[in-house]
């Protein structure tokens, strides 16, 4: 009996990890400091992004420059940013494209779809405007950020920050079986298609909505013994690593950098 290519790349949960914390190993300025001052620095960072007024436009342009230049430090491809962040950028740009119609203000122009007449404002424009470049910035920020960290190394930098261990343990939980599931759901597919050949196409949305209803039972028993199998080997919720974080005075004079940056930028912008 031959089988039914199964479309699509099957991917393991080494090769998905191996996704995240592709360039978390490289040697650079960024990947060499503390982790909890990473995480200061650019929280700090996007504080300050989120913070400018709209129309500093001469901030954001040296907002830009400044987060381009902490990528070329890292030695973190900028290919690879740009398209893990164009990723994201979509979700937001569904959300503000409707700004410029409904925002109140000076018309700058006027469209018309039949007996439907829509407007577009300055105003709205300009709170369009202010959405994607901080949204973009900040994207950048946190994508440069997880990508100079190994995950679990950020976790328990969080955990240190004393960030509520509910939160840390969320992640954590996200981390190690979101590509369980991935895995399982995979082995599903295949066996769909090794089923299905030669079936009608609407078939195939009716078994993948049943699919999703199996993957969920699925991922709720597994849930349930790894919490039980957990609880029976004493764990207290604290995140183990290999090693401690501790401070050297280059971690101090990089977070010094960046906050005289980011308030030079800020008075820059403010003129």
């Amino acid at each position: 009996m031959i089988l039914p290519k199964c479309k699509g790349e099957i991917k393991t949960s080494h090769g998905s990890l191996d996704y995240i914390d592709k360039y978390s190993s490289i040697d650079s300025i960024i990947h060499r400091r503390d982790p909890r001052i990473k995480i200061i620095a650019f929280v700090l960072f996007i504080l300050c992004v989120i913070s400018t007024r709209p129309e500093s436009f001469l901030a954001f342009a040296l907002y830009g420059v400044f987060i381009f230049a902490l990528i070329l430090l890292s030695k973190i491809p900028i290919k690879y940013i740009i398209k893990r962040a164009i990723v994201i950028i979509p979700f937001v740009l569904l959300i503000a494209v409707f700004i410029p119609f409904l925002k109140k203000g000076e018309v700058a122009g006027g469209y018309s779809f039949g007996t439907l007449k829509v407007t577009v404002t300055y105003d709205g424009l300009m709170v369009f405007w202010n959405v994607m470049v901080k949204s973009f910035i900040s994207i950048l920020c946190m994508i440069l950020l997880m990508s100079s960290i190994k995950f679990p190394t950020f976790l328990k930098a969080l955990e240190e920050l004393k960030i509520p261990r509910l939160i840390v343990m969320i992640l954590s939980f996200t981390y190690r079986y979101i590509f369980v599931i991935q895995d399982e759901f995979q082995r599903m597919i295949r066996a769909k298609e090794s089923r299905s050949a030669g079936s009608k196409r609407w078939l195939h949305f009716k078994t993948l909505s049943n699919m999703v209803g199996v993957l969920f039972i699925k991922a709720y028993e597994r849930g349930e013994t790894v919490y039980l199998a957990m609880c029976s080997r004493g764990f207290d919720g604290t995140i183990k690593t290999m090693h401690n974080h501790r401070f050297v005075k280059s971690d101090f004079y990089f977070l010094l950098t960046v906050i005289i940056t980011l308030a030079s930028i800020g008075i820059i912008g403010s003129l």
